[in-house]
């Protein structure tokens, strides 16, 4: 099972993600991971990384899809993976698209945990405040402001790749706001509702010639 996982900061995609993993046995792709592992193992590709990170700049859309595809290849990846953090934009999504389709595979579908930007400044609000009362220091993504800066950033970058995606008929959207348990048993259904496409690029190559 391939899958995207959608949502702005603070909706719950790393919980949900893990869960997911657990649940279906597939590896959770994160793009920050995947970068530090390519300039770890020293290939073209993470040497190139390497070199852009150390002089301050963003990587390239064509250099973070080429690591994304890189990792899909991977063993552990052959009966699905949950891409998490990524397509952060609809280039990249289409970018994605077409490395997938070069494989002769396809995302299963696109999660999307939808939120109320409102409730969620509440929640961080409070939590900044419940910290700040403990005479603890508010981290830095618990600053209302900062947050605020995170959901404006994710609303005009990468809330229009839902909108690409609901075009292909992929997205699956469920309420974030939920107790984690709800959010949890709702997607499972999501899930568990999907047509089955573990088909392996071997048996698909079969399939093709008869």
């Amino acid at each position: 099972m391939r899958l995207i996982l959608l949502g702005p900061p603070g909706a719950g995609k790393g919980t949900q993600a893990t869960r997911i993993v657990t649940r279906f046995v597939i590896p959770q792709l994160s793009t920050g991971e995947m970068l530090r592992e390519a300039v770890a193992s020293r290939t073209r590709l993470g040497l190139a990384v390497k070199h852009i990170i150390d002089g301050g700049e963003l990587v390239p859309d064509d250099v973070v899809v080429a690591i994304v595809a890189d990792r899909i290849d991977h063993p552990d990846a052959a009966d699905g993976f949950i891409l998490d953090g990524f397509p952060r934009t609809v280039a990249q999504a289409e970018a994605l698209d077409k490395e997938l389709a070069s494989r002769g595979i396809a995302i299963d579908a696109v999660l999307e945990l939808k939120v109320d930007e409102n409730a969620l400044l509440d929640r961080i609000r409070c939590r900044a405040e419940a910290a700040a009362n403990r005479g603890e220091a508010v981290r830095r993504d618990d600053n209302p402001e900062v947050f605020k800066t995170r959901l404006e950033a994710y609303r005009a970058q990468t809330a229009p790749v839902a909108d690409c995606y609901r075009s292909q008929g992929l997205l699956k959207t469920v309420d974030g706001l939920q107790p984690i348990d709800a959010v949890a048993e709702q997607l499972a259904a999501v899930l568990a509702a999907l047509p089955l496409h573990r088909i392996s690029r071997e048996n698909r190559k079969l399939a093709d010639h008869e």
